[in-house]
C-alpha cells in the first residue's frame, strides 16, 4: 500500500557524507566523538548529577570506548547523530548532544544533552542544542525536533527553553529513574519556528 505523502528526509541524508563538526560560538565546538575521548566520557559520568538525572552509569572506561564506538555507527545507520561538545581551543570535553530516535521519512528525532560539571551555568548546553537544532532543521530538513527531561529537572527546562524549543505538555510517569517513575517535560522545536 503506497503513502500518499512523501518522505520528509531520504535514506542517505544523514550518512551521505561525514558527521560535521559544527561550531556554537564563543569558542564551543561540536565534533565527532573520537576513540580517545573515552577516558573523559567515563569521567562526566562518576559525577552524582549524572547519576540524578540519566539513567546510564559507566563503569569504566573499557565501557565509555563501547558507547563511542556504536555512537559512530549509530551516523552510518542513520540512528542517532552524537557529539562531544568541546572548548575548540583546548579540546577539552564540556557535554554531549545528540540526535536520537531518528527517523528520516518522517523528519523527526529526539534532542539530547548534557554537560560535565565544571561547564554548567556557563550556557554551554544552550548554545550547543541550539547549534545542533540550527543545523537539523535548515541545513540537513528535519521538520520536528523534541526534547524530554524530568519535570524535576528545573535546569534542563530552561535549557529547552532558551534553545527555543516550546513547552508542549507532560508526559505522565513516562521514565523510570533510580529513584522512581518521573513525569516527564516535553518540548519540541519545529522547522517553521
Amino acid at each position: 500500500m503506497p503513502y500518499l505523502t512523501s518522505p520528509v528526509l531520504t535514506p542517505g541524508s544523514l550518512a551521505r557524507v561525514p558527521q560535521p563538526s559544527l561550531p556554537a560560538g564563543d569558542a564551543l565546538l561540536l565534533r565527532p566523538w573520537r576513540a580517545g575521548d573515552a577516558p573523559a566520557l567515563h569521567a562526566a559520568f562518576q559525577d552524582p548529577v549524572m547519576h540524578q538525572w540519566h539513567i546510564r552509569s559507566s563503569d569504566s572506561v573499557e565501557e565509555a570506548a563501547g558507547w563511542i564506538a556504536g555512537w559512530q555507527k549509530g551516523w552510518e545507520g542513520e540512528r542517532e547523530a552524537q557529539w562531544a561538545v568541546v572548548d575548540d581551543a583546548t579540546d577539552e570535553l564540556l557535554g554531549r548532544v545528540a540526535l536520537r530516535q531518528i527517523l528520516l521519512g518522517d523528519g523527526v528525532a529526539e534532542v539530547a544533552y548534557w554537560t560535565v560539571a565544571r561547564a554548567r551555568g556557563r550556557g554551554v548546553a544552550v548554545r550547543a542544542t541550539t547549534a545542533l537544532a540550527d543545523w537539523a532543521l535548515e541545513e540537513i530538513g528535519f521538520h520536528r525536533l523534541e526534547l524530554t527531561h524530568s519535570t524535576a529537572n528545573e535546569a534542563s527546562c530552561r535549557v529547552a527553553a532558551k534553545a527555543g524549543f516550546a513547552l508542549e505538555g507532560t508526559k505522565r510517569s513516562a521514565l523510570l529513574h533510580p529513584d522512581g517513575w518521573h513525569d516527564m517535560h516535553l518540548h519540541a522545536r519545529v522547522h517553521t519556528d
